[in-house]
């Protein structure tokens, strides 16, 4: 370890002393009354010294005023670099900042939202759009087209501009224009996959509404197919009374909607009671007159003395 080294981790003694002139350079920065006490110094190089003091203001609980002085070789009067306000160990600060792109969360978006995507989205790859060739409906000719670019003119709102142009049957742009091909971008692979799995998580034959339900969604009235490569393992749900109505859905999985779960269970019928409280037992308001161990009479005499 050299002594320069040595050396610049020990504070200068003239510049550790000037902690007057440190506070006040730091009252001057700050509001007044928030500067508080002083609560260290460190050596920041040959004759350079930071002075810390406590920091009173609201909303800044941990950080601390840093004063930094300094000298010059063999001079012997300090002078004032710079005054900071820094965060100390226990200081409350502000989370780390995140992209806008990395924040936003399915749901987030309102009504008025834009998203723009991004030109290098992995979920995304160049469409066919046609543009070495002019549109099949253009309203615009061919020559009226190399006329326009040759003039460097543009076309009204005229009758040269409704002149009727056939498009050209069999050609490629009018083909993608027939079957819907005509976008900038379309899904990529990678945006497919990705679709896939989130929609297999949400919706998917893992759920516990799918490993209760009768049957799978494939066998499903209710399912609604849709297009393109996804619809070899997803369907769209057209039950209102299901959790998925109106969602992308797997075709393993399923529901109690089902519309082949037509038989309704039996409810079950419960034990009989141990002591039958629904059952009524008759009793007469009087003994029947053959319930005596003496046979009855005919003497109305001998019948009013009690015997029985």
């Amino acid at each position: 370890m050299s002594a320069a080294t040595t050396r610049s981790r020990t504070p200068d003694r003239l510049c550790a002393e000037a902690v007057d002139l440190a506070r006040a350079a730091a009252e001057e920065a700050a509001a007044p009354g928030v500067v508080g006490e002083h609560v260290g110094v460190v050596s920041d190089g040959d004759r350079v010294v930071t002075h810390f003091f406590e920091c009173k203001e609201l909303g800044y609980r941990g950080w601390r005023w840093a004063a930094t002085v300094a000298r010059a070789s063999r001079a012997k009067t300090v002078t004032l670099d710079e005054v900071v306000l820094l965060p100390g160990p226990d200081a409350v600060l502000a989370p780390e900042w995140v992209p806008w792109s990395e924040r936003l969360r399915p749901g987030d978006m309102g009504p008025g939202d834009l998203l723009p995507t991004d030109a290098e989205d992995l979920r995304l790859e160049p469409g066919f759009t046609g543009e070495d060739a002019p549109p099949p409906n253009s309203a615009v000719s061919h020559e009226m087209a190399e006329l326009v670019d040759a003039e460097d003119a543009d076309v009204t709102e005229g009758s040269p501009a409704r002149l009727p142009a056939a498009p050209v049957r069999g050609s490629i742009p009018a083909v993608a224009e027939e079957l819907g091909m005509r976008r900038a971008r379309v899904l990529s692979r990678y945006g497919l996959y990705a679709a896939a799995d989130r929609w297999e998580e949400a919706y998917g034959s893992k759920t516990p509404m799918a490993q209760a339900a009768p049957a799978s969604c494939v066998s499903c009235g209710f399912l609604t197919p849709v297009g393109g490569s996804l619809g070899q393992a997803f369907g769209v749900c057209a039950n209102e009374f299901s959790p998925a109505d109106g969602r992308v859905v797997s075709l393993a999985y399923g529901c109690g909607g089902h519309s082949e779960a037509a038989v309704m269970p039996k409810p079950p019928r419960p034990a009989p009671p141990v002591i039958d409280e629904t059952r009524v037992d008759p009793f007469p308001l009087r003994p029947s007159a053959d319930s005596g161990s003496v046979p009855e009479t005919a003497d109305e005499e001998t019948a009013e003395l009690g015997h029985s």
